[in-house]
């Protein structure tokens, strides 16, 4: 399968624009250098901080186990010595491709060979009488984290809107940090995009047992500053309950920061359309991590991945493609979730409908569920079972056929 844009007749570049500064961003700095590329690097992020990892926001830096400078994706000497020219903050609003340039709000121009978008996305927000209270958060950045990290030691209840892995992992620090917490999802179930019903019945008994009190399977009507005391909030269900409580936080999703590439007049559909090479259709701009939408060999269709290891890995392969480096991304795509006890890891392709091979005990909260597709594994959801998923993705990158029996069957060791 292939559907390569990337060309590797449009000349070594002597000057890389990388428009972000997140993850993915800082893999793509560490990888340029690293591969020997010792022209111009310039990085474009409106946010003032380097680049770093994101998967503490939701747990230890709400928590106040970890510092904002033990994110940094590399220490401040080593950062130096990549010798990036940062324009923070600052924001990318245009790109005129045939002159091969990049404007920024501030009035900067760049003549770029090689433009490589690492933008991730925006928390979404909602609209209308959702979101009208000032009592109100959104967690996707530093800032955000450190901000939400001191509310919630001011609070004594949290309305956590959204059922998903942001809003459960932000629900089991604030219940860890002692808070009551009621958490609402208009869905059937929580993580219903993403695991199959046996996962998210487990999900919902294991916040249950914690002392979180939630609401599945109705959605919110409104959220508004509380009538009595402006400084709290009152929430309405669709089932016409009304929650109040003393602060909100959402977690309903990502938008991809998209308008730059598409004003620019390249494909996107729900994320920046890349090869496997993170390559768009011009051969000299590209696109890595949460806002690309790219061609997963594995999984034999388009997808566009928010986690960790895709804003790692597929930054790696795309900075290697600008520089004429060509190795497809193709990996298995691979998500983690930490909440209270709980390590949950999910590996490959995972069908939310359909009826997985179990290994242990849920109720015991270590288990491993398979997904087969003609004797082989196609995906894999892993529950304080990590050499399970070891296992898994050895097998899954041989192609290996595996007997149904053994799999259920925890007398019988995985080898």
């Amino acid at each position: 399968m292939t559907e390569a844009f990337v060309s590797v007749t449009a000349g070594p570049p002597r000057t890389i624009a990388v428009v972000g500064g997140g993850q993915a961003a800082g893999w793509v700095l560490k990888t340029l250098r690293k591969e020997g590329f010792d022209g111009r690097l310039v990085m474009v992020a409106d946010e003032i901080h380097a680049p770093y990892e994101r998967p503490p926001l939701s747990k230890a830096v709400l928590s106040g186990d970890a510092t904002v400078d033990s994110l940094a994706l590399v220490k401040p000497d080593e950062f130096e010595a990549l010798k990036v020219e940062c324009w923070q903050p600052d924001r990318a609003v245009e790109i005129e491709r045939d002159q091969h340039l990049l404007r920024t709000a501030q009035g900067r121009v760049l003549h770029f060979d090689r433009l490589i978008v690492a933008t991730g996305g925006a928390a979404r927000r909602l609209e209308g009488s959702q979101g009208a209270t000032k009592n109100l958060a959104y967690l996707r950045t530093i800032d955000d984290a450190v901000a939400l990290s001191a509310r919630l030691r001011d609070i004594k209840h949290l309305l956590v809107i959204g059922g998903g892995w942001i809003g459960l992992e932000v629900a089991a620090t604030a219940r860890k940090l002692g808070l009551d917490v009621t958490v609402v999802e208009g869905a059937p179930r929580l993580c219903a995009r993403t695991v199959p019903p046996a996962v998210s019945t487990f999900l919902a008994d294991l916040h249950r047992k914690q002392g979180i009190q939630l609401r599945i399977g109705t959605s919110l009507c409104s959220l508004e500053d509380h009538p009595d005391d402006s400084c709290r909030v009152l929430a309405t269900l669709e089932d016409g309950e009304c929650i109040d409580a003393d602060f909100a936080v959402a977690g309903v999703g990502l938008l991809p920061h998209t308008a730059l590439v598409e004003a620019a007049g390249l494909p996107v559909q729900d994320g920046v359309v890349v090869d496997e090479y993170g390559a768009t259709e011009d051969p000299t701009i590209f696109a890595c991590g949460d806002v690309a939408n790219h061609l997963n060999a594995w999984l034999g269709r388009r997808v566009r991945l928010e986690s960790w290891a895709n804003a790692q890995n597929q930054a790696i392969a795309t900075a290697k493609a600008s520089i004429g480096i060509l190795a497809p991304y193709a990996e298995i795509p691979w998500f983690w979730s930490d909440q209270y006890d709980v390590n949950l890891q999910i590996l490959g392709d995972v069908p939310v409908d359909s009826e997985p091979i179990v290994r242990g005990d849920l109720d015991a909260k270590r288990a491993s569920l398979f997904f087969l597709r003609d004797n082989m594994i196609r995906g894999v959801v892993s529950i304080n079972a990590a050499r399970d998923l070891k296992l898994a993705r050895k097998w899954m990158n041989q192609g290996r056929k595996v007997d149904r029996e053994v799999l259920m069957d925890v007398t019988v060791p995985l080898a």
